[in-house]
């Protein structure tokens, strides 16, 4: 597994249910991930869903979720059908004032390199394109829920890996 996990944190303009409704919904996805092409259900039972994203560029990944804690979110594992996968946690944080999402990648990417070689591509690449990712999709969800309506295909800008 990776040791170098890559986080990014925003907060939402909603309620702390709203948000959860809409990312624990099937197929949701579709409505506010700006690098989606397409997000169909394979099985959706909490713990046990599984579905599959379709990127815009036609890269296919699975994700199997492996915890679920209603309205404070949930983790998975994500990837190619046979290929590595990647831990995925998605955490909603709330208080008072102010509701948040965070969704925290710890990537395969160079996980069986040794941690001090693999440091420099992360810091360098990896990391900052994975944050730049994360950004698009948290910026997605509030622009959904602001605006109820779906975000744009690369409304934030295209990514290199998945546009």
């Amino acid at each position: 597994m990776s040791t170098h996990p890559v986080s990014y944190e925003k907060i939402i303009s909603s309620s702390k249910k709203e948000l959860w409704e809409l990312i624990s919904s099937p197929e949701h996805l579709n409505l506010v991930h700006p690098f989606c092409k397409s997000n169909e259900s394979i099985e959706w039972d909490q713990k046990n869903s599984k579905d599959v994203l379709v990127y815009l560029n036609g890269l296919v990944y699975f994700r199997d979720f492996t915890f679920w804690d209603d309205e404070n979110g949930y983790e998975l594992m994500i990837g190619r059908k046979r290929g590595k996968k990647s831990r995925v946690v998605w955490k909603i944080k709330s208080d008072d004032k102010s509701v948040s999402l965070r969704i925290t990648v710890y990537p395969y990417l160079l996980s069986n390199w040794p941690r001090i070689i693999s440091l420099i591509p992360y810091k360098l690449i990896i990391s900052p394109l994975l944050k730049s990712y994360l950004k698009s999709v948290i910026g997605g969800i509030n622009y959904y829920l602001i605006n109820k309506k779906p975000v744009e295909k690369n409304h934030f800008g295209k990514h290199i890996w998945f546009s």
